[in-house]
């Protein structure tokens, strides 16, 4: 028995760690953008050059035509595009939002600069919807969704040690995601200053995110005990977390971990975030829908794990009684 831990842990620790490389370096290295939505705005005649240089980079962007700068401000503000090269009698003008992701402002400005540059011309910057003062980088957001992620994994565990079932289980995940919710928006929103929307909008997101994680950990626990903990663990550290997109952006990440990382609550969590408190909520219901999923099918779990365990419970004493009367 002894030998066969050891040759467990040899093997397993290695496994492990190379797993969590992989997940977290591979996205990291090949970051680049991949159909990023790009916006071009002006007479047709003005912008068929800017936009056969822009194709020039196969795959990088994806390219929405739009009239006029004002119909390219509102489309940035709608999220449908991250940014959005104006042709204008003084030459090209460059509106990004570092709200949604300075990664991308700054790989925008790189980008259009460099081809203005080698037609000869300035590119003017304009940073439509921009990150808080306190927070440039976005650094704090994007910190926020591992702390959630942990916060959840140990309030779904420790419903399951404590053994708490059905109903009082899934009164205190709400409850205690709630706090979750109001806690951190105290923090991020009124003592850091790095979030600006609607300060309960923000807290919800933080609750519903908590809660998507807590639901899933405590409902996959009540179904097949506790590995179940460490399956949800796994699924949200170490393919979550690292897919998620919230340092960068998901249209940065390879192919499909971008996408993957959008039905993962960390990944949802990070976008629903920038949402509420850069955007008016705009493209919201997407991220909502998603952690309202996990919430909902994960409290469901909790729900029936409790009546399979009393059906089983009854079950068994209902064959001991029998037993009982046939011996009398």
């Amino acid at each position: 028995m002894s030998t066969r831990r050891t040759i467990a842990v040899v093997v397993l620790v290695p496994l492990l760690a190379a797993l969590a490389l992989w997940a977290f370096a591979w996205p990291a290295a090949r970051t680049a953008p991949r159909d990023l939505p790009l916006g071009v705005a002006g007479p047709a005649s003005a912008t068929a050059q800017m936009e056969k240089q822009l194709r020039r980079h196969e795959g990088a962007f994806e390219i929405h035509r739009y009239a006029d700068e004002a119909a390219a401000r509102a489309a940035i503000g709608d999220r449908t595009v991250y940014g959005a090269v104006v042709v204008t009698a003084q030459g090209p003008e460059l509106l990004t939002a570092s709200a949604a992701s300075p990664v991308v402002a700054q790989l925008l400005q790189q980008a259009v600069g460099r081809q203005a540059a080698a037609s000869g011309t300035e590119v003017r910057t304009v940073d439509v919807v921009p990150a808080p003062a306190s927070d440039p980088r976005g650094a704090a957001l994007s910190s926020s969704v591992l702390p959630l992620a942990l916060a959840g994994i140990i309030a779904g565990a420790m419903v399951t040690f404590l053994g708490l079932r059905g109903f009082r289980a899934v009164t205190a995940l709400v409850v205690s995601a709630a706090l979750v919710g109001v806690l951190a928006a105290a923090l991020a929103h009124s003592w850091l200053g790095v979030l600006t929307g609607n300060w309960w909008a923000e807290a919800g997101t933080f609750a519903l995110s908590s809660l998507a994680v807590s639901a899933a950990v405590a409902g996959l626990a009540a179904l097949v005990g506790p590995a179940g903990i460490g399956a949800v663990a796994f699924l949200v550290m170490f393919l979550g977390n690292p897919f998620s997109g919230a340092a960068t952006a998901p249209q940065l990440l390879p192919d499909p971990v971008g996408t993957i990382g959008q039905w993962l609550p960390p990944g949802a969590s990070a976008s629903l975030l920038r949402s509420v408190s850069f955007f008016d909520g705009a493209t919201a219901p997407g991220p909502v829908l998603t952690l309202t999923w996990w919430a909902a099918l994960g409290l469901g779990a909790v729900i029936l794990g409790n009546a399979l365990k009393v059906r089983a419970k009854g079950s068994t004493r209902a064959a001991t009684e029998r037993e009982l009367t046939s011996v009398g």
